[in-house]
């Protein structure tokens, strides 16, 4: 009994050390995420009654009115490898807003960004892409009936969700986000869809895809679908694994050619 004892407080132990090990940088990294959030971005945008929205905004030469292009971030929230892709987007001729969705946190821990996702609510996020979208319509650079909206894994799917509550964009982009295949949903986009997936991905997979592709052609919504062999989920990184070429770049030279037909 003695060792039962003395085994069942080595348990506890150990476990009480693995959650202050969990504890510690999750609140650390809490605290250093607004920090991070306010060194990427470089825009206010008004969201009435709430708080103000923090962006990444990039814009090219000239005075316009350019195509726009509003770009969600992934799970870990608004990091370097988006800014950078926005301020090349920018070089192509486009006005890019890369908002802050996660309202002042960001992350490259792992955990803490499966937390973040999981408990910000998405009718908050969605909510908050609609004075996104109003700024971004409202700019004097910026043709309002030429906008679309693109993101990569959490932003992808976050950007079909709310392409299917704003009738007023010009396409969708989705990069291996979370997917819907009812047609008499689908019906609701606004105009063309990119769809760019993994061959080994599995959230979504090659069979949600195929899924998602046939609800699009159910419902007469144009689209472009790819599925690149030999890549799994978040193939597409910074510019410099877009520039290295393969899948990267391959999928990005696509997602230009679908924006010059698009908008």
């Amino acid at each position: 009994m003695r060792i039962l004892k003395w085994i069942g407080i080595g348990l506890l132990v150990v476990v009480a050390t693995g959650a202050g090990l969990l504890v510690v940088p999750t609140a650390l990294d809490a605290l250093l995420g607004g920090s991070r959030v306010a060194a990427l971005t470089n825009t206010s945008i008004d969201a009435g009654d709430g708080p103000a929205l923090r962006a990444f905004v990039a814009t090219p030469p000239g005075p316009g009115p350019h195509p726009a292009v509003i770009m969600l971030h992934e799970f870990y929230g608004l990091r370097p490898d988006v800014t950078e892709k926005a301020a090349a987007l920018a070089e192509e001729g486009y006005v890019v807003v890369a908002p802050d969705m996660y309202r002042g946190q960001t992350t490259a821990w792992i955990p803490r960004a499966i937390y973040l996702a999981l408990t910000i609510p998405e009718e908050q996020v969605l909510a908050d892409l609609d004075p996104v979208y109003a700024w971004l319509a409202g700019q004097p650079g910026v043709d309002p009936a030429r906008i679309v909206v693109m993101g990569f894994c959490y932003g992808g799917g976050k950007a079909l969700q709310y392409s299917l509550r704003n009738p007023d964009l010009a396409g969708t982009g989705v990069f291996y986000g979370a997917l819907v295949d009812d047609p008499a949903l689908l019906a609701a986009l606004p105009g063309p869809v990119l769809g760019i997936f993994g061959r080994t991905d599995r959230a979504p997979s090659p069979a949600m895809v195929e899924a998602f592709a046939a609800g699009l052609d159910a419902a007469g919504v144009p689209a472009t679908i790819r599925i690149f062999d030999g890549v799994g989920h978040a193939f597409i990184g910074d510019m410099a694994s877009i520039a290295a070429g393969g899948a990267p770049g391959e999928a990005w030279a696509l997602f230009l050619q679908w924006l010059r037909e698009t908008v």
